[in-house]
């Protein structure tokens, strides 16, 4: 599920720790599927995860806030005005 809030968009990520690369691995039910390499100990997971998607939303990791699901598989993260969107969250 996504949706924006003005320029942010939010979205839900289930996410696979200690995979071989960092990837957006398509959909997951309604949630946006993320492999990473990190493994899920002490929030280091959660921290590659807002490296990455600062990446991939080309904004700071500053604008990228994890709101729900710390220590779970499944997230909910806000990106503040990104610049540049996956396949998968395409606005229509």
């Amino acid at each position: 599920m996504y949706y924006w809030e003005g320029a942010d968009l939010i979205f839900d990520v289930h996410v696979q720790p200690r995979a071989s690369r960092d990837e957006v691995a398509g959909m997951h039910g309604d949630k946006l599927k993320v492999r990473i390499t990190a493994p899920p100990v002490d929030g280091k997971a959660n921290q590659h995860l807002i490296a990455f998607f600062a990446e991939l939303f080309q904004v700071s990791k500053s604008s990228v806030v994890l709101l729900k699901g710390e220590t779970g598989r499944e997230k909910r993260f806000r990106v503040q005005s990104p610049r540049c969107l996956p396949e998968n969250l395409q606005r229509n």
